[in-house]
């Protein structure tokens, strides 16, 4: 059967569907083309870029050993290498073609979180890691290593602005990074996100310090005028709430950065004043009571380091006639971390004081030695005078000495507080100058503060342990924040006449030898409600008080030796978002780290 011919009208008509069929297919094998060139261009480009990215890797671990070694030349070179690598990815992926490629689905937001990425990293290594490599050679640990007792100040000076700009790079890429939206990324990508902005948040914490350390240090050290500053040496073995009982005393001079000891003193010197030597806030009076400014060794009753050093610092002035520009706290902790530095140090006495053996030295074994108060202040003299001497002969390992200073500082051992408002605004900055706990939106910070009523020398057998935590326990979605403490008395059984009545108390204030007696005030941060105090799973009678706006509950136990005892303290959040809770506590012999707590609900006081 033959095929019917089309007709005439039917060939025109796919004459001119022909032509349309044809342009249509161009554009979209054209289109096709596009896709698949638009593909490639950024795929290619997405790989060369991942490859700057990696090859920048081991030069920044090659350019961090080469800056702790001292490698200028090196670490100049390894930092514009590092620079390169990174601008090179940035420049990878910031193309018109590739930020077209963004708006594309499913890739789009890989693409984007990459450019964002890149361009951080290409910030931070142009404008901060090679400016800062510039000051290799110049500044580093070295540079608080005294020299003939003197440390120089002008490289500090000259390094600030430098410092000032790296730090507000770093930190203004930290917030970007923080800032960019990973949700739609792949897993690889979001875990680089993460990294560079953990890094970055610590590296700007750590220029923060720094910048603040060059402004601050060569004033401090004397630059313009010299300096005197109060040093209290806190011993642990009687708590107070920023550490222990101001023992040992000394006063300090820094002139162009030479630091001298020029005068010792000891609490035995000092008389209880009759009247406060400074006028006392309202509530302190009503925690601490008037001897916290009339008692040397009362001082720090208070956890507000500000007002015990204004304290200290006004009896010195009327005790001697010399109106100190600061006031220094530290323990023998903190030394025997400084010891690390120096090394073993020989004391008059022939006792060599290691950084092993210094805490039970000082806090424990010279009350055996020596029952006389005049005799253990003239030990913690020396002790604190042969450490000093050897700092400032700068017989130090620089390194070592940043370190130990970070981690007296982390636990509150070294405090500081200038008289210069300016310089105490940029310590506060950097927490050292023993303020009331700030918590943040993730955190609710809270303050454990211990001060011993034993008027004894037992603090080194309590033993405390700390664990903090909230959970949700009623309708309004307020969560409860608890800070559990448990206290033992670790003295022998028959410490009555095993230890030194100078370390028991000898039986004074009705308290048998042996006892410890303490008191705890918990600080809630501001808008808090105070639930109240559990002891041992039972509801206890507690002081409640309000210090500077922060609820306080305050409890006194009393421990035999052997017995224990667990502290609950809880507090009603003043919002439905539930944080992180962290405690700042009075540091004791021992560093103590705050457990996570499992609050159950069954022990919620409501």
């Amino acid at each position: 059967m033959s095929r019917a011919q089309p007709t005439r009208g039917e060939r025109r008509s796919r004459r001119r569907r022909s032509p349309v069929r044809r342009r249509i297919l161009t554009a979209v094998i054209v289109v096709a083309v596009l896709l698949v060139g638009l593909a490639a261009w950024v795929g290619v480009r997405a790989y060369l870029a991942k490859g700057e990215l990696e090859s920048a890797l081991p030069v920044a671990s090659r350019l961090q050993e080469q800056l702790v070694s001292g490698d200028v030349d090196d670490a100049r070179a390894s930092a514009q290498e590092l620079a390169d690598h990174a601008g090179a990815a940035a420049s990878l992926t910031s193309d018109p073609i590739w930020r077209f490629a963004e708006v594309t689905p499913w890739v789009g937001p890989n693409l984007r979180v990459m450019r964002e990425i890149t361009a951080a990293a290409d910030d931070v290594s142009r404008n901060g890691v090679v400016p800062l490599s510039e000051l290799a050679g110049s500044i580093g640990v070295s540079s608080f290593k005294p020299v003939d007792g003197q440390i120089q100040l002008q490289p500090l000076i000259d390094s600030q602005a430098t410092l000032a700009d790296a730090s507000q790079v770093v930190t203004a890429a930290a917030a970007r990074v923080d800032a960019i939206d990973s949700t739609d990324a792949v897993q690889p990508l979001i875990d680089a996100r993460t990294q560079l902005g953990t890094y970055l948040k610590e590296a700007s914490s750590g220029l923060q310090i720094a910048s603040d350390a060059s402004r601050l240090l060569p004033s401090m050290l004397g630059n313009e005028q010299p300096r005197n500053y109060l040093v209290l040496f806190q011993n642990n073995a009687e708590l107070r709430s920023t550490g222990g009982i101001p023992g040992a005393m000394a006063i300090v001079r820094a002139d162009k950065g030479a630091v001298s000891l020029v005068q010792q003193a000891s609490t035995t010197q000092f008389d209880t004043f009759p009247e406060p030597v400074v006028e006392l806030p309202a509530d302190t009076r009503t925690l601490y009571g008037p001897n916290t400014a009339k008692y040397i060794q009362d001082v720090n009753f208070t956890p507000y380091f500000p007002l015990s050093a204004q304290i200290a610092r006004e009896m010195w002035s009327q005790r001697f006639g010399l109106q100190v520009d600061g006031v220094i706290s530290l323990d023998p902790v903190a030394l025997s971390y400084l010891l690390k530095a120096t090394g073993p140090v020989q004391l008059a006495t022939g006792d060599q004081l290691t950084s092993d053996n210094a805490v039970t030295l000082l806090l424990q074994d010279v009350y055996a030695r020596y029952p006389d108060p005049v005799q253990q202040d003239a030990f913690f003299a020396s002790a604190a005078s042969a450490v000093f001497d050897k700092l400032a002969a700068g017989a130090v390992d620089p390194s070592a000495l940043v370190s130990a200073l970070a981690q007296a500082s982390s636990e509150n051992r070294v405090l500081i507080w200038s008289a210069n408002d300016g310089e105490q605004q940029l310590l506060a900055k950097n927490r050292v100058t023993g303020e009331l706990p700030v918590g943040s939106d993730k955190e609710q910070a809270f303050g454990l503060y211990f001060n011993d009523s034993t008027t004894a020398k037992m603090d080194p057998y309590l033993r405390v342990e700390i664990a903090a935590g909230s959970a949700v326990c009623r309708n309004d979605g307020l969560p409860i924040n608890a800070i559990q403490v448990t206290l033992t008395n670790t003295a022998p059984a028959d410490a009555a006449t095993s230890l030194p009545k100078y370390v028991t108390g000898g039986g004074d204030f009705s308290i048998p030898e042996g006892n410890i007696r303490t008191n705890i005030a918990a600080y809630g941060a501001p808008g808090l409600f105070n639930v109240g105090v559990a002891r041992d799973g039972e509801r206890a009678p507690y002081q409640a008080a309000i210090d500077s706006g922060y609820g306080v509950s305050k409890v006194e136990v009393e421990l035999a030796p052997g017995q224990s005892t667990v502290l609950a303290f809880q507090f009603l959040g003043a919002d439905t978002t539930q944080r992180e809770v962290s405690v700042r506590h009075t540091p004791f012999v021992y560093p103590l780290e705050t457990t996570s707590l499992a609050l159950d609900c069954a022990d919620a006081l409501q």
